[in-house]
């Protein structure tokens, strides 16, 4: 069975560099983007870092006070968040990225996955051949630098993208993998905390390798069936999930900040069923149902995290999407270790109301 060949596509320190795009003057500056509360004129956290920023121990997550004072004495250039203007461009990297994959999946603003198997006819080194030439199109197109992952699947993809930042190219083979992950911290793993990290340190666990050789049944009994299978799994670098297609483009979606960070199921319900109203208003407004339901979370540390279901019939239901927000919020505040300061909603899938009474009136006409 040929080996299946993924890329992940990482923009580095994407709005800082957008920002470095429309003002050139910026570049070579300390350049902040930060979400700002308006509690006070520094209150707030820093979203994104231009690398000389980061030199200055300038990094994602923390408060901008804390940012200005790291920086102080330099030219450093302290901007908010342009939501509009960095959704432009990343949507024309994107359309770019797209006609590179057998199959695509956007997984944020700034990060996608292609399976590139076929176009490569399941090989690495064409696949590099692929992702400089990728890489040099979006520069020249767009004048945006980001890094590239190449491995088996989404997780040594993803894994291997972060390896050589800023504009890197990190490819790893299916015979490297282990070779590859094996010196790795544990935390480099996709959903291994700072908490899950210290559990796994209490038991001898402290790099990738040794994780991949502990006692699976043991692992279970700490951490239960489903993450203990994973972590087993993930540190070998074994990850079946294939790159989808998001499907429908187009979506409907609200998002909010909380008063104050929670990782409280009711004080987040009660933060979306207000989002709900408002996209149920749209739904009938528009006379469509909905097939696909999603929820978004932005977590103290900004980092963005999302998670999707499809229900069996499209519906314009209110209480239906009711249910399945607080479904996977349940789902998702079981595993995060971090609080949650903004939450979405967002539903897609889209049919128009007039086709699916249609489609059930013959349905009926016809038995």
């Amino acid at each position: 069975m040929q080996a299946r060949v993924v890329m992940l596509a990482d923009f580095d320190y994407f709005f800082a560099q957008c920002e470095e795009l429309r003002n050139p003057a910026l570049k070579g500056k300390p350049v902040v983007v930060g979400v700002y509360s308006g509690r006070t004129e520094d209150s707030g956290a820093v979203s994104t870092a231009n690398y000389v920023a980061r030199e200055f121990g300038v990094k994602s997550g923390i408060p901008l006070y804390l940012a200005k004072k790291r920086l102080e004495g330099t030219e450093a250039i302290f901007l908010p968040v342009d939501d509009e203007f960095y959704e432009q461009i990343s949507n024309k990297i994107m359309q770019a990225l797209r006609g590179y994959a057998d199959s695509f999946e956007q997984t944020s603003i700034d990060e996608a996955y292609l399976d590139v198997t076929s176009k490569v006819q399941g090989s690495f080194e064409a696949a590099r051949d692929l992702a400089e030439k990728m890489k040099r199109e979006v520069k020249n197109e767009v004048g945006i630098a980001f890094s590239v992952g190449v491995g088996p699947n989404k997780l040594v993809a993803k894994i291997a993208a972060d390896s050589q930042k800023p504009d890197g190219l990190t490819v790893v083979k299916p015979e490297e993998v282990e070779r590859f992950l094996s010196p790795l911290p544990v935390n480099r793993l996709l959903g291994v905390g700072r908490k899950t990290a210290a559990k796994l340190g209490d038991l001898g666990v402290k790099t990738v390798g040794e994780l991949a050789r502990y006692d699976v049944q043991r692992l279970v009994e700490v951490f239960g069936k489903k993450l203990g299978v994973y972590f087993h799994n993930a540190a070998k670098g074994v990850d079946n999930e294939p790159v989808q297609e998001t499907g429908e483009a187009e979506s409907i979606s609200r998002i909010s900040t909380l008063k104050e960070n929670t990782c409280d199921l009711v004080v987040v319900l009660e933060k979306t069923d207000q989002l709900i109203d408002g996209i149920h208003k749209d739904v009938v407004k528009r006379n469509i149902s909905f097939k696909q339901v999603g929820i978004i979370a932005i977590q103290t540390d900004l980092s963005v995290r999302s998670r999707s279901k499809t229900l069996e019939t499209a519906t314009r239901d209110a209480e239906v999407l009711r249910r399945a927000v607080r479904e996977l919020f349940e789902k998702f505040l079981g595993e995060s270790e971090l609080e949650i300061r903004r939450v979405g909603v967002k539903i897609s899938g889209f049919a128009k109301q007039e086709a699916e009474q249609r489609r059930l009136t013959s349905f009926f006409q016809g038995n």
